[in-house]
């Protein structure tokens, strides 16, 4: 009777720490890259670059929509230095930036597809229309 209790604790024992390690090995992959903003002033003089103040990197943010484009997922803050990083699901998603004024960039909106241990890199140049 002793030997079948303790086979059945170690039995419930086991399917619980089976339980708890599915529940977290759901797998990411990254989305990182730089996003750069120029010019920030009239008048730049060549082989010269400005320092860009933090708000104006705290100010633009990425966003990730789902393959549509239709909903947002997630939305992403910069570094002081214009890098951002987000872990995502696997799947296809559409990387875009929320414009400010006239802002533009060639290189969004975009399509890309995330898989699990996998970074995405996504830089981003934003041309804020001052001339």
């Amino acid at each position: 009777m002793k030997v079948i209790r303790t086979t059945l604790l170690l039995l419930a024992l086991a399917l619980v720490l089976a339980a708890v390690g599915c529940a977290g090995t759901t797998e990411t992959g990254i989305l990182q890259g730089l996003v750069t903003i120029g010019p920030i002033q009239p008048v730049e003089r060549p082989g010269v670059t400005p320092t860009i103040p933090p708000e104006v990197y705290e100010a633009r943010k990425v966003l990730v929509y789902n393959e549509a484009g239709s909903r947002l997922i997630k939305t992403v803050d910069l570094g002081p230095d214009g890098r951002y990083r987000v872990e995502l699901a696997p799947g296809t998603y559409t990387v875009d930036i929320n414009y400010l004024g006239v802002d533009s960039s060639g290189d969004v909106p975009r399509q890309i597809e995330i898989k699990s241990g996998v970074t995405v890199r996504v830089d981003i140049d934003i041309d804020t229309g001052i001339r």
